[in-house]
């Protein structure tokens, strides 16, 4: 169990609120893990996507042996280990003889398993096999693009269900303007067949085209990968649509503005008022009952004394 601290100065709140859910998420962290056994090959695949998400990415070399993803029971490391770290996406490798070179990648909401999709790793090519001009290699905070070739990725749900994941795993943050110059980098995925898509990691090269548009070229920089849909997981429905709801909008008051120095501010109306109209009574509503009928009673008596004088 992970020990609950109430923060005790404004610094450790203000950490506090960096992790709390918001209506517009920042950029996801990633959390990578060891199995019991993994190959060279698997080895270098984590180690090339630590490598691609090093902004946002968590990575434990050490071996974990409780971790069994698709079994009752063999989450509770993969949760707690997504508390300690506060990550929302797992990957985590796995070798034997009966799944070699297994990758499994996951999400999670409120730090539960929400869905998982088992692959396998094949005709792996590592970053450092490839031999490119260095200045393309992809900066850091790029956004990448997505290419998804193939008629699968509409018609399988297996496929389907890869997509989103990997559309979750390497978008990086949501942005609303984007400029080209900071787009360096391209994601192509070819569904080859109803359960293998080839994905591979390319730099964008950018020449003159004679027009306000450049003309985009394609560098394979790496890494490249097939990727075998093995094992997947659906998200529970009832969690599913726990996590679907959308936050309800605050009713818009009238009248009623927010400034960033002044902060909130109302408008109030008046009607015109004409003297001539305005009547005063001592009847005045604000009196309570009591009062009211004891002030009547009063000037009731008053009147019958100048009217009957001794």
């Amino acid at each position: 169990m992970v020990a609950i601290r109430v923060p005790r100065s404004m610094r450790a709140k203000r950490e506090l609120l960096k992790h709390a859910p918001k209506l517009v998420e920042n950029g996801k962290k990633m959390l990578i893990l060891h199995g019991t056994k993994t190959s060279a090959v698997l080895n270098s695949v984590l180690a090339d996507i630590f490598h691609l998400k090093r902004d946002h990415a968590v990575k434990y070399t050490k071996k974990n042996d409780n971790i069994r993803p698709f079994e009752s029971g063999g989450e509770t490391s993969l949760e707690f280990f997504s508390l300690k770290s506060d990550c929302s996406l797992l990957v985590y490798g796995s070798h034997s003889k009966k799944r070699p070179n297994n990758l499994v990648l996951g999400r999670t909401y409120d730090h539960h398993i929400y869905d998982l999709v088992e692959v396998g790793v094949e005709n792996y090519k590592s970053i450092e096999s490839y031999a490119y001009d260095k200045k393309l290699a992809p900066k850091l905070g790029t956004k990448p693009f997505f290419a998804f070739i193939g008629e699968h990725f509409e018609s399988v749900e297996e496929l389907k269900h890869l997509k989103e994941m990997l559309l979750d795993h390497f978008k990086g943050e949501v942005v609303e303007n984007l400029n080209l110059s900071g787009v360096g980098r391209i994601f192509v995925c070819t569904a080859i067949s109803p359960t293998t898509v080839y994905m591979m990691h390319c730099a964008l090269r950018l020449k003159r085209s004679g027009t306000s548009i450049p003309r985009m070229e394609l560098v394979e920089v790496g890494p490249s990968m097939d990727l075998v849909v093995r094992r997947h997981r659906f998200p529970a429905e009832s969690l599913q649509k726990e996590a679907m709801k959308a936050p309800g909008h605050a009713k818009k008051m009238k009248n009623v503005t927010k400034d960033p120095i002044e902060g909130k501010l109302g408008r109030v109306y008046i009607p015109d008022q004409e003297l001539g109209k305005m009547t005063l009574t001592n009847d005045i509503k604000g009196l309570k009952r009591e009062r009211r009928d004891a002030k009547k009673n009063k000037e009731h008596s008053k009147k019958q004394k100048v009217n009957n004088p001794e």
